[in-house]
């Protein structure tokens, strides 16, 4: 499948998640073979919009999550550290990334500077030293600029009526495929895109609940 052929597909990632970090490799791959639009999105706001809790947010599942994303990254030979407080807030580091026009070497800084140097990525002052490479020198004004926080609102209305209810978030032909994990599944449509056509898809998609939690 080529970009010539199908729409372009979207990435959505918040720098907060290290599953994004670590999927990013992936998504910089794909990039180089098909149109990909970068969407930073604040992933607090999908949790706000979803009525849900991060994991980060529940005890015993925020240990679990470092472990295995440490373990993930190790065994896919990616380099991880985590940074000194997660979560944190991840704001400064969204509007650098769209200041800096949300490029593969502005998303590459930022991960590189948060999840494998380990630094904060929470203030304009704790990002000062990426944001000098990628050419920004008063990062302050940079992403206080009205149209940097219009495109982060934007990306986030996309996000929504995309129907992403997490990051990341690759979006193929209208079909979500959320998590670091489910990008061997995206490629597999993109290769055939008939294989979400198979009858057991189009069952478990309508399949009736036979239990409402609270209802």
């Amino acid at each position: 499948m080529n970009a010539a052929r199908t729409p372009p597909i979207r990435w959505y990632f918040d720098f907060i998640s290290p599953f994004a970090c670590l999927h990013w490799p992936k998504v910089r791959a794909l990039a180089e073979r098909e149109v990909v639009e970068f969407r930073p999105i604040l992933f607090a706001g999908l949790l706000d919009r979803h009525g849900q809790k991060g994991p980060a947010e529940i005890p015993g599942k925020r240990e679990f999550t470092y472990r295995h994303v440490l373990w993930r990254a190790r065994r896919s030979g990616v380099p991880m550290r985590f940074p000194p407080a997660h979560p944190f807030n991840p704001l400064a580091a969204l509007r650098l990334c769209l200041a800096a026009g949300a490029t593969p070497e502005a998303i590459a800084a930022i991960f590189d500077w948060i999840w494998c140097e380990g630094r904060a990525g929470d203030s304009p002052q704790a990002l000062a030293p990426v944001a000098a490479r990628l050419g920004i020198d008063d990062i302050a004004a940079a992403i206080a600029a009205p149209a940097v926080k219009a495109r982060l609102r934007e990306n986030f209305e996309a996000a929504v009526a995309d129907g992403v209810f997490g990051v990341p978030t690759l979006v193929v032909g209208g079909e979500l495929f959320w998590g670091e994990d489910a990008h061997d599944f995206a490629e597999a449509v993109l290769a055939d895109p008939a294989l979400l056509d198979d009858p057991e898809f189009g069952r478990v998609t309508a399949l009736p609940r036979a239990a409402v939690r609270g209802g």
